[in-house]
């Protein structure tokens, strides 16, 4: 199974109040879609972050979700055809 995702552009509202947390809350929904679904592979369309430089905080965030996520104790298999 593979979950294809694009266009999250995280950071997208990290200047506002209200909006800021929004494009993270989607991202973590996309992970654990993923982790509940069992796919085997996540794949990234395009456009993670909304800036070609996104900010620290919004590196650090985007690193935090997918730690949580990715690095577990479920193992990694794969084979070369």
């Amino acid at each position: 199974r593979i979950l294809v995702s694009s266009d999250n552009h995280l950071g997208v509202w990290e200047k506002d109040e209200i909006r800021k947390h929004d494009s993270f809350a989607a991202f973590d929904e996309v992970l654990q879609q993923a982790l509940e679904m069992n796919v085997d592979l996540v794949l990234l369309g395009g456009d993670l972050f909304h800036e070609n430089k996104p900010s620290r905080s919004t590196l650090v965030r985007t690193i935090d979700i997918i730690k949580k996520y990715c690095f577990c104790d479920k193992p990694v298999r794969f084979q070369i055809l």
